[in-house]
């Protein structure tokens, strides 16, 4: 049994990875599926307040208060939630086994998710709401989206090390956008490494929900080798 731990992109929420969670704990794994602090069904949480290290605490402390959780962690990022596993591995790397990018951002040391991005994303970024701290979600997102913390996507991250430390990294890329994609520098930064694990799905961003199959099988292949 693996402990994977998943972490939403922007304004979604732990449901987004509903179906994911039944069949990786019907495999017999133990999963965390998390909501972070400011998004989805925490919106009321001082979003204000709310920047990437709240997002890397709301993680360690699911982690510590889970008595099933496992000293082999595998971290599942999408999108947005690559600053977020990258920040969480580098804080307690005794007790992560695997990260894996499900098209999200790789981030190195100093480096913030609005520099991962391109052009188009950073639009979106900066037509916040009416508070000023959210950025809304976009038309096209689950009903239960909402806006998520501005801050989180311009605060840079501090490592200690690099991801070379964790027995398996592995990256995602979903091929099927619209118009170019926000994780191209990120898919691009990792493809090429022999170190990494790299696929590509011809599905939309939302791979776990357009590509659940095939998402679970490379999360099982993660746990197996």
């Amino acid at each position: 049994m693996s402990t994977y731990v998943l972490v939403p992109g922007m304004c979604h929420g732990s449901w987004c990875f509903d179906d994911l969670t039944v069949s990786l704990r019907a495999a017999g794994h133990h999963v965390l599926a998390l909501t972070l602090t400011g998004v989805a069904e925490r919106a009321h949480l001082l979003p204000g307040g709310v920047n990437l290290d709240t997002h890397i605490t709301d993680v360690l402390a699911a982690i510590d208060n889970d008595s099933a959780a496992d000293d082999e962690l595998i971290l599942v990022g999408h999108s947005y939630g690559g600053m977020v596993i990258t920040g969480t591995a580098d804080r307690i790397p005794d007790r992560v086994d695997s990260l894996v990018f499900l098209d999200a951002v790789v981030p190195h040391d100093g480096e913030a998710c609005w520099d991962l991005v391109n052009d188009e994303e950073r639009r979106w970024y900066v037509a916040v709401d009416d508070t000023g701290f959210g950025v809304p979600p976009m038309p096209f997102f689950d009903d239960r989206a909402t806006a998520h913390p501005l801050a989180t996507v311009l605060q840079p991250l501090r490592l200690r090390g690099g991801l070379s430390r964790f027995r398996q990294r592995v990256f995602v890329y979903a091929l099927d956008w619209p118009g170019d994609s926000p994780l191209l520098p990120s898919y691009e930064r990792v493809r090429h490494d022999p170190t990494w694990n790299v696929h590509e799905l011809d599905g939309r961003h939302n791979l776990m929900r357009d590509k659940p199959e095939e998402v679970l099988h490379i999360l099982l292949e993660v746990s197996a080798q």
